[in-house]
């Protein structure tokens, strides 16, 4: 009943009276923190095998302990993959809990001190806890039973595997490619090229090896100058360039772009000729005034003329994706900016987004934010409001609304605005211009990298598919050297890693007033700054772009939300090898692709069991709908929290904004069980159809037996006419019982007889037969068939047949009873009885 009270302010007292039901009736009451037995000293568990992947094994484990934001008990196992969480409950993976390695950001041991009366000792113990910072917005909190050494080894744990030395340490080639093998990442670059150039044609391994993969169109054509690696380390072998340019003009223009990342092709229009270009800043110096022609010459021919145009030539806007305070504080190092002055028919438009380290303290506020006012915070919130807590908010109105407004002083969502503005801007430049866009930041492989490959997916309804997703990552993110392994946090191939730092994040302890009261997080060690180093969400924000356009436009994108959370899940984890290392060098010297599993073949396979019913696939996607370019306009353009990826751990029931698209894809999948049982009832609905056909053919063949039968009866029966009376000439008289046996009688006077059968012979079939007294001589005749006939005539016919040998053959091939054998078989007559019969007594009178 208290669950049904209306939110009310709180008091001092009030809220004390709330920490101390925290304390004596939370989370913390799942263990008995003064009585424990050898729990520790077990050695590692074989029991939950079942859980494991291929190639994970179990380095540490801890009983009894709590994660905290769930109040739940279970058992904490460290592999050499993940951090498994295991309720002790239901024995099943608590999701929540479990995390991989590679996604953990940092990890810190802290203390919690208890501010419990003075009489409860027991509970005035120290609190070990473990903070888990992760890559995927959340914090989780696992407590451990006091005086044990579990923490000690879950930690040390962590210290061994969480932050290899070597990028081969990684369970990605632990695991090997297994099922999912890695195709050659060079053949589908050069697909993708061939397709951008129009020469439907396919790579393969040889046309890589033997360098014949060198096509061009009238405008456009992929040169091998970077095919060793050797003028740009972070480029792709094959680049897509101006035909006009010789390959000594593209080494030399390499000289004046930053790490040598010259301009490029990344995408071209079909039908205008426009491209979409990328490079990194120009090296222009402190002064501004250094120039290169190479340089100016590749950038002027990629404004090729336009289509119709009677030869005038396109604009070209370049796109530097700083604020152009930073891109002239990049000239003090040599860097900077272009001047339209050298670049011809060219206009320079800065966009003003900001470099890694604002992305990543940003992403760390919002992250904070989330757990602090979620509904599972990692402090203890949840179990705190769910035990009849009415602080929500502070307590009051205002402070909820000052709580919600805390959202924008992250900072996320307006350089996710920026973002998607900049590329949306560069696609209708393209797309409604027909002009050229060169975009380029200071390396060129992060915010450039966003840019480009947004724009490319607004301009290309291919790159919205599964298909061209894939090409679209691989060409502008893996190909074009965007740092995943520094990016992730990764080691990479020199050897040096990320540092796991193990501190606290900024503001995520004392953002609550239960962290105040309740107790204080000290971390233990406090190593170097994380804003020292080059991990960034930069990636994670743009996947987080791409879920905002399919906010806008659901019907564009083959693809749904769930897909792109599991795609940025497999990134984050490590578990297969497409994102690791730096560049597309680099992962061919670790072998990645052969010793590693491929993602794609693993979403891949994931699809293939469900069919287009499973999650990935957008129930809405319609390809005619929005078979052009995208063009959202500025008041669309206003982002919001991305439901399925920001608010999965801390606000789990306020993270199921697909439950729509769940409900819809359950009536999906119902209409295609309907139709299949439709489809089979129609087979079935076919299958009798022949049948009947067979039938009725069938029927129609029956009916011309039938007719012949009738036929070749009547036949029969004029011949059985014709037998009776040749019998009866001969004096019998023949005698039909009613089980259809007959008996021949001979007469002795054969004359009389013969006289009244000429005399009457119609009489003569309808008299009984006559037994004469005086005779003495009887002539039997009975009937042998296999089938019985239907007709008497035709069963003295076959008895009396003289044509019929002893064997059963006919001696009388053209005759009505050898064509209806099974009606007629033959006559068989007792030839001792006509023997016996005197010729001459009765037919002849002796003079």
């Amino acid at each position: 009943m208290d669950a049904l009270r209306p939110p009310k302010s709180v008091s001092a007292a009030d809220t004390s009276d709330s920490i101390e039901r925290l304390d004596g009736d939370g989370s913390w009451d799942v263990l008995d923190w003064t009585k424990f037995d050898e729990m520790d000293r077990r050695p590692v568990s074989h029991v939950n095998l079942e859980f494991l992947l291929e190639a994970e094994r179990v380095i540490a484990e801890g009983y009894g302990v709590v994660l905290v934001n769930t109040d739940e008990a279970g058992t904490l196992f460290v592999t050499n993959f993940r951090l498994l969480f295991l309720s002790d409950g239901t024995r099943n993976i608590v999701p929540l809990g479990t995390i991989p390695l590679a996604t953990i950001e940092k990890f810190n041991k802290m203390v919690v001190k208890n501010q419990s009366a003075p009489r409860q000792t027991e509970r005035s113990l120290s609190r070990r806890l473990l903070q888990i910072i992760g890559k995927d917005m959340r914090i989780i909190v696992f407590g451990f039973r006091p005086r044990t050494k579990q923490r000690r080894a879950i930690f040390d744990a962590l210290l061994r595997c969480g932050k290899p030395a070597r990028v081969w340490d990684l369970y990605a080639f632990t695991c090997g490619p297994s099922k999912f093998s890695n195709p050659n990442s060079k053949v589908r670059l050069l697909n993708e090229y061939f397709r951008l150039l129009g020469k439907g044609r396919c790579a393969s391994v040889s046309m890589v090896e033997d360098g014949s993969f060198t096509l061009s169109n009238d405008l456009w054509r992929i040169s091998d100058t970077n095919s060793s690696y050797t003028m740009c380390p972070s480029y792709p072998f094959a680049l897509l360039v101006p035909k006009s340019i010789s390959d000594e003009e593209v080494i030399q223009a390499s000289t004046f772009r930053a790490r040598c990342r010259i301009p490029v092709v990344s995408w071209c229009h079909p039908g205008t000729g426009a491209v979409l270009a990328r490079s990194s800043q120009p090296l222009v110096g402190l002064m501004m005034n250094m120039r290169s022609n190479a340089d100016e010459k590749l950038v002027a021919a990629l404004c090729t003329q336009l289509v119709g145009g009677k030869g005038s030539r396109r604009k070209l806007y370049i796109a530097d994706a700083r604020p152009r305070k930073n891109a002239l504080a990049n000239g003090a190092m040599g860097g900077g900016s272009e001047s339209s002055s050298n670049y011809f028919q060219s206009e320079v438009v800065f966009f003003g987004i900001d470099n890694i380290h604002a992305m990543r303290e940003s992403f760390a506020r919002l992250r904070d934010y989330l757990d602090t006012h979620g509904a599972a915070s990692s402090d203890g919130m949840s179990s705190f409001l769910r035990h009849g807590g009415w602080t929500w908010g502070g307590g009051n109105l205002s402070s909820m609304s000052a709580s919600v407004s805390t959202l924008g002083d992250s900072g996320w969502l307006n350089h996710v605005q920026s973002v998607l503005a900049g590329s949306a801007w560069i696609a209708a430049r393209i797309a409604l211009e027909s002009a050229s866009v060169l975009v380029h930041c200071s390396d060129g492989w992060d915010r450039t990298s966003q840019l480009v490959s947004l724009a490319n997916l607004m301009l290309d309804p291919y790159y919205r598919t599964f298909t061209g997703f894939q090409a679209l990552v691989e060409k502008d993110w893996l190909a074009f050297g965007h740092p995943f392994s520094d990016r992730i946090g990764l080691p990479c191939v020199s050897g040096t890693s990320f540092d796991l730092t193990r501190q606290s994040s900024t503001g995520s302890l004392s953002a609550s007033p239960v962290r105040q009261s309740s107790g204080s997080f000290t971390p233990q060690a406090s190593n170097s700054s994380h804003a020292q180093n080059n991990y960034s969400p930069i990636f994670l924000q743009w996947v987080d772009c791409i879920s905002q356009l399919l906010r806008m436009y659901p019907f564009a994108f083959e693809f749904s939300s769930t897909f792109l959370v599991d795609f940025l899940d497999c990134v984050l984890s490590c578990r297969f090898g497409n994102f690791l290392c730096n560049s597309e060098k680099e992962r061919q010297q670790c072998g990645v692709y052969e010793a590693c599993g491929c993602l794609w073949a693993y979403l891949s396979d994931l699809r293939s069991s469900e069919g287009s019913s499973h999650a990935h696939y957008n129930l809405f996607y319609d390809r005619l709908k929005h078979n052009g370019p995208l063009f959202p306009p500025a008041a669309a353009l206003a982002p919001t929290l991305w439901p399925q990826f920001h608010l999965r751990w801390s606000c789990p029931s306020e993270s199921q904004a697909g439950e729509l698209e769940a409900e819809c894809r359950k009536m999906a999948i119902k209409f295609s069980e309907l139709q299949k049982a439709k489809e089979a009832a129609e087979m079935k609905a076919k299958e009798y159809s022949l049948v009947m056909e067979t039938l009725k053919a069938d029927l129609r063949n029956e009916k011309r037996l039938s007719s012949s039968a009738i036929n070749l009866a009547k036949r029969a029966s004029k011949e059985s006419a014709a037998i009776k009376r040749a019998i009866q000439s001969l004096g019998c008289r023949v005698n039909f019982t009613t089980n259809g046996d007959c008996t021949v009688d001979v007469e002795s006077n054969p004359t009389e007889t013969r006289e009244r059968f000429m005399q009457s012979p119609h009489m003569r079939e309808s008299e009984s037969t006559v037994h004469d007294d005086k005779s003495d001589l009887s002539v039997s005749i009975t009937v042998v068939s296999d089938d019985v006939s239907s007709s008497p005539l035709g069963q003295v016919c076959e008895t009396l047949c003289p044509l019929r040998t002893r064997d059963g053959s006919c001696q009388w091939p053209n005759a009505g009873c050898a064509q209806l054998g099974s009606q007629f078989i033959g006559l068989k007559a007792n030839f001792d009885a006509f023997d016996r019969l005197s010729i001459y007594d009765s037919y002849f009178e002796s003079e």
